[in-house]
């Protein structure tokens, strides 16, 4: 039976040394490496290709939400566990926005940390209790937003073809711009329109205005 590959990536020496001795109970688990830092992180991750990171957060050199970033963008089969002593929602979310599959605290069990293991490695999530809350949180906050204003509702994504479109170029222009298909930019748009409640390019590029997007 293959292992889930794991490297374990802490500044403390003690916290790697005790995560290792207690992933040596666990039967399908194999610590291929370690780490002291994000920088090091991405040389593992390099040299060792493991199935999954856990990452810590506050280190030196490079933190663990830049390297999160990275191995996600240039090793995307590696998934990415964070395990931090820090669980207020400033670091959750942009955790699970730079790429983590899952979050879990030091205080946890370790049994919860063992079965998080095994639900990233297998292609699902993670998320401690009071990550799942501030997930919730946030989502609620941002659907309240969105009643307030649609324009929060709009995704990066969207925000950059408003402006393209207003700014007049077509979906062919966008598309050779953004390497993307003539086809998924006619998608975009029409998702920011119908968010947006606009039937119109006339009414999209006004909405553009008025909210700064561009200028005349």
């Amino acid at each position: 039976m293959s292992k889930i590959k794991v490297l374990i990536v802490d500044d403390h020496t003690l916290v790697r040394d005790g995560i290792r001795a207690l992933l040596a109970l666990v039967a399908d688990v194999k610590v291929v490496g370690e780490a002291a830092n994000g920088r090091e992180a991405l040389q593992q991750v390099e040299k060792l290709s493991p199935d999954i990171v856990l990452m810590d957060l506050a280190m030196p050199i490079m933190n663990g939400l830049e390297a999160t970033r990275r191995i996600r963008k240039k090793f995307p089969a590696t998934k990415v566990l964070v395990l931090t002593q820090y669980e207020d929602k400033e670091y959750i979310i942009p955790t699970i926005e730079a790429g983590a599959r899952g979050f879990v605290s030091k205080m946890a069990a370790f049994s919860e940390l063992a079965t998080a293991i095994q639900a990233v490695y297998h292609g699902g999530s993670f998320l401690s209790p009071l990550a799942a809350a501030a997930l919730v949180e946030e989502c609620q906050l941002k659907a309240d937003e969105c009643d307030k204003d649609p324009y929060h509702c709009l995704t990066d994504r969207e925000r950059e073809m408003l402006k393209l479109i207003a700014e007049g170029y077509t979906a062919r222009e966008i598309a050779d711009m953004l390497s993307l298909s003539v086809r998924t930019v006619e998608s975009h748009k029409s998702s920011l329109m119908r968010k947006l409640n606009i039937r119109s390019k006339t009414d999209l590029i006004k909405f553009a205005i008025r909210k700064g997007v561009i200028t005349v």
